[in-house]
């Protein structure tokens, strides 16, 4: 069976996508920053019959709550096939390039950037056991430097400072990251789960959490023929679901 570490998961777009890999014969860890929150996910699945899941109190912002998560999760298992770096923060609003705070940058980067490179990192030695290991960093269309320049773009007007900034660096990680594991058989990419009405902004969205959790699931189980390298936002481009960056 199939092992997967899930980034965020107790709510939202990481539960959903946790229900779908579940489905799919895949073994779960749920991480979440606050175990009880965790606990009450866990027990929404078993009540679905969804049994082969269990929690892990994981705040990526701390060093030492990575740790404990890489040794509880290595204590049970010698290999991980999958890694969702799911967990994410907006930074809250308004975020005008001449009016964010410095502690809006820091706090949005602390989870959204430098919280994957230490999961990751912490967690590189037992994907490296897998046979066919894939790592999927959620992103977001609106992260892309092409598509904000360009005045015909949907949402052109829909500027921010802070959260797309962050995505824009998780990016640049998730190419490099890919770069020094492309002769190996690891999979690694940034997926745009579309623009889903969630908590994260204020359901506004006109997607759904389960059209989101198929598409992080489905690069979570591409084959050897799959991409990687890549950005993709089957949103925004449903023929091949690349996305410029």
């Amino acid at each position: 069976m199939k092992k997967v570490l899930i980034t965020g998961a107790n709510k939202s777009i990481g539960f959903e996508t946790a229900k779908v890999l579940l489905k799919k014969g895949y073994y779960v860890y749920l991480g979440s920053r606050d175990l009880q929150n965790g606990v009450t996910a866990i027990e929404k699945l078993h009540k679905e019959g969804l049994k082969n899941v269990e929690v892990i109190q994981l705040d990526v912002t701390s060093e030492e709550s990575v740790k404990k998560a890489r040794t509880e999760i290595g204590n049970k298992t010698g290999v991980l096939d999958v890694l969702i770096n799911n967990a994410g923060i907006n930074g809250g609003w308004p975020q005008a390039a001449l009016e964010a705070s410095i502690e809006q940058f820091k706090n949005v980067f602390e989870t959204n950037v430098y919280g994957v490179a230490r999961v990751t990192q912490a967690f590189i030695d037992l994907l490296r056991k897998a046979e066919q290991p894939r790592i999927v960093n959620v992103s977001s269309s609106g992260c892309s430097l092409t598509l904000h320049c360009d005045p015909n773009w949907k949402y052109y007007t829909h500027k921010a400072a802070v959260y797309p900034a962050s995505k824009a660096a998780l990016n640049m990680y998730t190419i490099n990251l890919a770069y020094e594991l492309k002769d190996t058989s690891f999979k690694v990419n940034a997926v745009c789960p579309g623009f889903v009405a969630t908590d994260f902004n204020g359901h506004r969205g006109t997607g759904t959490v389960q059209e989101a959790a198929d598409r992080i699931s489905k690069y979570a189980m591409i084959d050897q023929n799959g991409p990687t390298g890549k950005f993709i936002a089957e949103e925004h481009n449903p023929d091949t679901g690349e996305c410029p960056w």
